[in-house]
């Protein structure tokens, strides 16, 4: 049985700061796929911004280390400025308010890791896929279609949004192929690894 990691760095870091409180530690992470999972391969999908060089040299001594690493660096754009026009309650006087639209940084590395993972679908092969994006879908459901066993790393846990709403980063697409695929596509919470990977 071969096995292979995929691991979406964005998707699985903003899991695990955001929603289970701890910094993820991609060298640990590593070591342990290799050492516990016996990985053949480890691929990291990291966004880096430009000159960001302590974070350039950890993916560097992963590569180092037979890791496979595909950078991709952060794309920024302008976000639109709104005008928000409002009246007082009091004297129903129109108040006018420029919100600044401020800057997003970007990057998306689904294309290159999914094809990745087609390179590794064939019976008697194990795959460590670590998101919550529902965007993989069709490529999962490929994968156990082709008699690929497939483990969905992330946490299904809930982040308050509100009030009274609450969300999680796991997609509803993902749960469903889980049960569709009994047995086949295997859900494992990340925060059980915590005290390995954690920083």
């Amino acid at each position: 049985m071969k096995r292979y990691a995929f691991i979406d760095v964005q998707n699985t870091e903003t899991t695990t700061l955001k929603v289970l409180g701890f910094e993820l530690d991609h060298e640990k992470l590593y070591l342990y796929l290799k050492e516990k999972w016996q990985c053949e391969k480890v691929f990291f999908y990291p966004g880096i911004e430009y000159g960001d060089t302590k974070r350039e040299d950890v993916f560097r001594r992963i590569s180092e280390s037979s890791g496979n690493v595909r950078i991709k660096y952060y794309f920024v754009y302008r976000n639109n400025d709104k005008i928000k026009i409002i009246n007082c309650p009091k004297c129903n006087f129109k108040i006018t308010q420029k919100i600044v639209g401020g800057h997003t940084w970007k990057c998306n590395c689904d294309v290159e890791m999914t094809m990745d993972i087609m390179d590794y679908i064939e019976k008697d092969t194990e795959l460590l896929i670590f998101t919550g994006d529902g965007d993989f879908e069709c490529i999962i459901e490929r994968a156990v279609r082709n008699c690929t066993k497939v483990y969905l790393v992330s946490s299904a846990q809930k982040i308050k949004n509100g009030f009274h709403v609450s969300s999680s980063r796991f997609a509803m697409k993902l749960r469903t192929l889980i049960e569709k695929y009994t047995g086949k596509i295997i859900y494992l919470e990340i925060n059980d690894w915590k005290r390995l990977i954690e920083k």
